[in-house]
């Protein structure tokens, strides 16, 4: 990584605190990462992304600062960036993914909320991510009460808009969501000082829609057999399509995907073509979270989807782009982020129908069905979920665990014994 320490200082981080997760973090990615055998040469992208990412994209984040712009925080797929892009501002995803972050989480939530939301405090307090030092404002949301009492407390650090997701799906709930998108423009207007015309915001639909369709070429991919590219691999790149420039991104996706393209019609992949195909579904993996994937890969199996927030839910469901003015594409908006099928709804027999789909279009032999600890609505949710793939006679793994590797050997064991039970 180069040197950005005047940047990280100016940023008031804890530098000392942050030089330990900057030693750490490279030996993690090369044992994960950097250990595969003939990785697609178009991962070098998103490897030099990791390699700085504390670096470059905080860097021209500032950058846009310096000149007049607006960085706001994410920290869920619900959350239209594209009202924030229209806006002139830019939309970084926030989620924390780390072990490194929870213990500063800890000391001001209770030990029962999920890892993912005692990261993202933790990496704010701490003051050791530049992500979160940078954010004019952050956006929420009110998928899970974890989140929704987090808001609160970093409310006191940083300004925050809070979306109130509804938790059904009738049309009265599409219109409130509606109303939600519509306060969100005032807000993002007012902090920008930018007025959100009909032409900037179908612009901005086209870019993230542009987004999603390289996403949805990438995993269009893994549909073959050999599978032209491993499971972590994707996963990368999702994770990055989070806080990453999304017309560069959408420039490198495509590609990588020209890459895979070729390697398909060559026959070639990453795995043999009478690996175990396994599917993932359940809570978000947020960089960088590799764990599970890492576990199942070493073991032998391929995975060649994820139904979650860092997989199908963040890319499917293109925003319509008849919209000429502005209440038709919030009107769009609203109704495209309104299918996507999260277990904060209920009821919520969408999430199921997806998995059953997407484990007959990925052509998988098993489903591990994954929670972060403590997540409530996913581990409840598991329920239905189990009981839908052995109705469907789809072998199902159900896998609770946190950021620790404490439990990497009990998953591993687990794991293997999952693959030879389905017998490939």
């Amino acid at each position: 990584m180069a040197d950005y320490r005047q940047m990280w200082a100016d940023l008031d981080m804890d530098l000392a605190t942050h030089d330990l997760l900057c030693d750490a973090l490279p030996v993690a990615f090369g044992d994960v990462y950097l250990s595969q055998e003939n990785r697609p040469s178009g991962m070098d992208y998103f490897n030099f992304v990791v390699s700085e990412i504390h670096g470059v994209r905080p860097a021209e984040l500032i950058e846009h600062q310096k000149k007049g712009g607006k960085v706001f925080g994410t920290f869920c797929v619900y959350v239209p960036d594209e009202i924030i892009f229209a806006a002139g501002g830019i939309a970084a995803g926030l989620c924390g993914g780390s072990q490194f972050w929870v213990p500063a989480g800890e000391q001001v939530l209770p030990r029962s909320i999920c890892p993912l939301v005692k990261a993202s405090v933790g990496a704010r307090l701490s003051r050791t991510c530049p992500f979160f030092r940078i954010a004019d404002m952050y956006i929420g949301e009110t998928t899970c009460d974890g989140k929704k009492k987090a808001w609160e407390i970093l409310a006191q650090d940083v300004p925050i808009h809070v979306m109130d997701l509804p938790q059904m799906k009738r049309d009265k709930d599409i219109k409130a969501w509606e109303e939600e998108i519509r306060a969100l423009l005032a807000k993002v207007e007012e902090l920008t000082g930018n007025k959100v015309t009909a032409a900037s915001l179908a612009d901005s639909i086209k870019l993230i829609n542009q987004k999603r369709q390289a996403l949805n070429r990438l995993y269009s991919s893994r549909k073959s057999a050999p599978v032209p590219i491993s499971g972590k691999d994707a996963l990368l790149a999702i994770q990055i399509a989070f806080y990453d420039d999304p017309g560069r991104f959408t420039s490198m996706t495509n590609a990588l995907c020209d890459e895979l393209d070729k390697r398909i019609e060559a026959g070639e992949g990453v795995f043999p073509a009478d690996a175990p195909r396994i599917m993932i579904t359940g809570t978000p993996m947020a960089i960088p979270n590799w764990k599970l994937h890492h576990i199942v890969e070493t073991s032998g199996a391929a995975i060649v989807v994820e139904e979650s927030c860092t997989g199908t839910r963040y890319f499917e469901n293109a925003v319509d782009e008849s919209g000429t003015t502005i209440d038709e594409q919030i009107q769009a908006l609203a109704a495209r982020y309104m299918k996507t099928n999260c277990a904060c709804f209920t009821p919520n027999p969408g999430r199921v129908q997806d998995i059953l789909r997407l484990a007959e279009e990925y052509r998988v032999d098993g489903v591990i069905d994954y929670n972060l600890q403590f997540c409530g609505l996913y581990s409840t949710e598991s329920y239905l979920v189990q009981q839908a793939l052995k109705e469907a006679n789809i072998p199902v793994l159900h896998i609770e665990t946190d950021y620790s590797e404490q439990d990497g050997e009990q998953i591993k064991t687990r794991i293997e014994a999952f693959l030879e039970l389905i017998g490939k």
